[in-house]
């Protein structure tokens, strides 16, 4: 009988060092982690996008300021900064589809009225060979760039989460306690996914 509180000790010590294997291969904390991985990659995504949209005022008056520009190319780039910046997209929306591509369409919006603006400024090689304006061009360049580095990041990071929440094991613990949702990769509509193509512009002037 001196034996029996001895078992009983070791079996509750042995679930002690067991319970949190098994919950943490039900994805207890897996789970939690990944998501959390790919809300601070959208994060970069918006930061990304939040620098872009610095550096069209400048763009904008250095070109109005230096060149006749049509300013109906010009009111277009600050028309479609406005309206994106107005398309705010939390963490929290990341699973409704609908909110992410409101906010793709407005990002694809503004690459668009910057493809015209500099498809316009070919017209005026005084301008773009002015010091101000090809600073501003080499910045929006490697701004395209990040955002390009940082969409796939997150695109990467939330095909990892939804691969997760969807397998055994980890699908239980995403379903029973989490009630983890799939998160919406970034897929940009045809064509609005390239960047200004501001190298290209400055080899061939």
């Amino acid at each position: 009988m001196a034996s029996l509180p001895s078992f009983k000790m070791l079996t509750r010590a042995s679930l002690a060092l067991l319970l949190p294997l098994a919950l943490a291969a039900c994805g207890i904390n897996s789970v939690p982690t990944s998501e959390e991985n790919a809300k601070a990659k959208w994060a970069d995504v918006q930061a990304a996008y939040q620098r872009r949209a610095d550096l069209i005022p400048n763009l904008v008056a250095t070109a109005r300021s230096a060149a006749q520009i049509e300013q109906s190319t010009l009111q277009g780039v600050v028309n479609a900064r406005a309206s994106a910046t107005q398309v705010k997209l939390s963490t929290d929306d990341l699973s409704d589809p609908a909110k992410v591509e409101a906010f793709q369409a407005a990002q694809a919006n503004v690459s668009g009225s910057l493809s015209r603006l500099l498809a316009t400024v070919e017209a005026y090689p005084d301008l773009k060979s002015q010091a101000r304006f090809a600073d501003l061009m080499t910045q929006l360049e490697g701004t395209e760039n990040r955002i390009t580095v940082s969409i796939r990041d997150y695109n990467g990071a939330v095909q990892e989460y939804n691969t997760r929440i969807r397998t055994f094991p980890d699908m239980i613990g995403a379903k029973l306690i989490h009630g983890a949702k799939p998160l919406t990769p970034f897929e940009a509509k045809a064509g609005a996914d390239v960047a200004p193509d501001v190298g290209a512009m400055f080899n061939g002037s």
